[in-house]
């Protein structure tokens, strides 16, 4: 028992360490620039944000479009990195330098702006009214024929409205009636989308960060991204901005080689030259014989072995272990046992990962994941107990004292904006659709979110690394046996905010005040209805989505809407039911066993706690991904640190990983800008 306690209290004291050293290390990465101390917070939403924002909406907006439906790819890190290189060079040659406020603000609203948005069809991306394109797509396919006089006309104009012989976005098909139609109801959910996320983000970041003190690896990357540029436009270069641009050349030459060649091939040629197979190298059919089902595979993308260089060394050494016990020990044993019959021999990765996951996995990574949210809570708890009348909660550590000048909202203020718009949601999906139970849209915004987004929050706060819970809304509309078809297109508040939490990290990691994040998304709001608007709208009226001129949605699409028309009969009477047999109650309790013994075990052997959470983490992912972040994670504590010192070498990681995907971002966007001027062009009668 002796033993115990000290093993216990030495555990606890291992992870209170790390988990100081590694917070202490990211705020040093964050505040190195200004000669350490306490970070200074300034106005990030300017008069040149204001006009960056314009740029994105006029040129990066149809961009992102055009590219996800030509190539089902999303502009993300190259539109963010794009935007604020180029204001940077601009507003040095203009003598009117950016701060690290201003670019951030710059990248968040790039990345915000230019982000995939729509969830049943791929490639949609470029604002909210994507989804209507994508909508009026499903009304009108062959497979939605069965059901589609069946969607009341809050999803779509039925077949046959003027909305679709016109192709236009401006019918009033979309309008009337005014308050239960797919316009009005796209733009009321984004503005509750906006007031959910502020206001639940903002409180799991102040339980993640201000209370637990959790570190957040992942967050630095962006802010020191936007320090060393903030660094190179007033031309006080130092060690951030030359490692920023080494990591630059990097991601450069390497882009090269891994995206540009394959994305300009695949237009020239009838097949994509890949020097480096994309996602990965697979050798799980090689190793069949041996080891049947085990994924067997290695990333080749220089980014996951960078990503090793940030993470925490022990949640990186407990991911790779997780993984390979799970997806390549562990599954032959159970194979053996006869526990994947859903396994079909000489299926690769990517068809194996799924019968195994819908077999075994899933069920289990959700007793597994039950056990973390178990842990996250019962952790908060002991932490807001033991902070009581510590000295040390005066300036952080508590809800009611953050630090001055951050912009924080009243937390009791972020609740009930919350609250007001999940339940803003409660009433709008009741009169949508009024048969369906409204005690389980409340459960899904009041109980479900919360919970789902704090295990996610803590997740990403302790690994860098967000979870998933698949299959939850079929699974519960299935168990109601509720029988229309409506509920599979319903706004039901079902959402994950944790990684908002990290989110809120970055901004107070760059200085910029919270304040400054709110007046943005007020600002971009209407622009990104305005030209969302716009764009999809030309679109449609000048060519029929999908159709020849955008090749990814014409191949891809009628795919998804096969896959859409199964879920949206699978509830109806006589419909297929196999999905409830995918979640298995007595796999989820043996994997909320587990993760609760492992947890101990963690303890008793004096492991820091990340290692548990790593572990888990990495149980539910392909040992192609997690070798290879352990790869990079060995070379920077072994070699790396030791050459350039432990120290230097944490400030160097992030500042490295950032230059890389910024490298990696540019030539990705001038590959797809070829390749879109070719695709263009090729179309032309002449």
């Amino acid at each position: 028992m002796a033993f115990s306690r000290q093993a216990n209290k030495g555990g606890r004291a291992a992870a209170r360490d790390e988990m100081s050293d590694a917070r202490a290390r990211v705020e040093d990465a964050a505040e190195s620039e200004g000669g350490g101390g306490a970070p200074q917070f300034e106005e990030g939403f300017t008069g040149k944000v204001m006009i960056g924002t314009l740029f994105v909406c006029l040129f990066m907006l149809p961009g992102a479009i055009y590219l996800g439906l030509v190539a089902g790819q999303s502009l993300g890190a190259a539109a963010q990195w794009v935007t604020i290189v180029l204001f940077s060079e601009v507003a040095r040659r203009s003598f009117m330098p950016l701060k690290r406020q201003e670019i951030y603000c710059l990248f968040y609203m790039a990345g915000a702006l230019t982000v995939t948005g729509f969830t049943v069809l791929p490639g949609v991306s470029g604002g909210p009214f994507g989804g209507l394109i994508g909508m009026q797509f499903l009304m009108q396919s062959p497979a939605m024929h069965a059901v589609a006089e069946k969607l009341p006309h809050w999803i779509a104009p039925h077949l046959g409205s003027t909305a679709y012989t016109n192709r236009s976005l401006l019918d009033k098909d979309w309008y009337l009636p005014l308050l239960w139609s797919p316009v009005p109801i796209l733009i009321f959910t984004q503005i509750l989308d906006r007031m959910k996320w502020m206001g639940l983000g903002y409180l799991l970041f102040r339980v993640t960060s201000d209370i637990e003190r959790l570190p957040f690896p992942m967050a630095s990357v962006a802010a020191s991204g936007a320090t060393a540029l903030a660094e190179a436009s007033t031309k006080e270069e130092s060690w951030r901005w030359r490692v920023f641009s080494a990591g630059t050349v990097i991601g450069l030459i390497f882009g090269f080689f891994y995206l540009a060649i394959p994305i300009f091939t695949g237009v020239v040629f009838s097949k994509p030259i890949q020097l480096l197979p994309i996602p990965f190298f697979d050798f799980t059919n090689n190793v069949e014989r041996i080891l049947p089902t085990s994924l067997v595979g290695y990333n080749p993308d220089l980014g996951a072995l960078l990503i090793g260089f940030v993470l925490p060394y022990s949640v990186v050494k407990g991911s790779v272990i997780g993984s390979v016990l799970s997806q390549i020990v562990a599954n032959p044993i159970l194979h053996h046992y006869g526990m994947f019959p859903n396994w079909v021999s000489g299926s690769p990765a990517i068809q194996t990962k799924i019968s195994v996951d819908v077999d075994f996995w899933m069920s289990f990574g959700i007793g597994t994941q039950i056990a973390v949210a178990l842990i996250g809570i019962g952790s908060v708890l002991f932490m807001v107990i033991r902070s009581r009348g510590q000295a040390e909660t005066a300036q952080r550590g508590s809800l009611a004292k953050v630090p001055k000048g951050r912009g924080d909202f009243p937390w009791y203020a972020a609740l009930g904006v919350w609250l007001l718009a999940t339940l803003g949601y409660v009433v709008m999906n009741h009169q949508l659709i009024p048969a369906f139970p409204i005690w389980i849209i409340a459960f899904f915004g009041l109980v479900w979110t919360p919970i789902y987004s704090y295990v996610s929050a803590r997740m990403l706060a302790l690994t860098g690394q967000s979870i998933d819970f698949p299959f939850v809304n079929q699974l519960v509309v299935l168990g109601t046996h509720y029988t229309q078809p409506d509920i599979w297109f319903a706004p039901l508040p079902l959402n994950n905010y944790g990684a908002q939490a990290q989110k809120f990290r970055e901004i107070e990691l760059t200085g910029t005040k919270f304040s400054s994040i709110l007046k943005l998304e007020m600002f971009m709001l209407p622009l990104v209805l305005i030209f969302s608007l716009v764009y999809w709208g030309f679109l449609w009226y000048t060519n029929d989505i999908p159709s020849v001129q955008f090749p990814y949605a014409q191949k891809f699409w009628p795919q998804y809407a096969v896959t859409q028309a199964i879920w949206t009969q699978i509830n109806s009477v006589g419909g297929a039911k196999w999905a409830l047999h995918v979640i298995k109650p007595d796999l989820i309790g043996i994997g909320g066993a587990s993760g609760l013994a492992l947890y101990g075990l963690t303890k008793l052997l004096g492991q820091p706690v990340s290692f548990f959470y790593g572990f888990i983490a990495g149980m539910s992912n392909y040992p192609h991904n997690t070798i290879p972040t352990f790869v990079g994670a060995w070379l920077g504590k072994k070699v790396f640190a030791r050459s350039f010192g432990q120290e230097r070498w944490q400030l160097y990681a992030p500042v490295l990983l950032a230059g890389f995907s910024c490298g990696t971002g540019l030539i990705g966007m001038c590959a797809i800008a070829l390749a879109l001027i070719s695709k263009t062009v090729s179309y032309l009668p002449f």
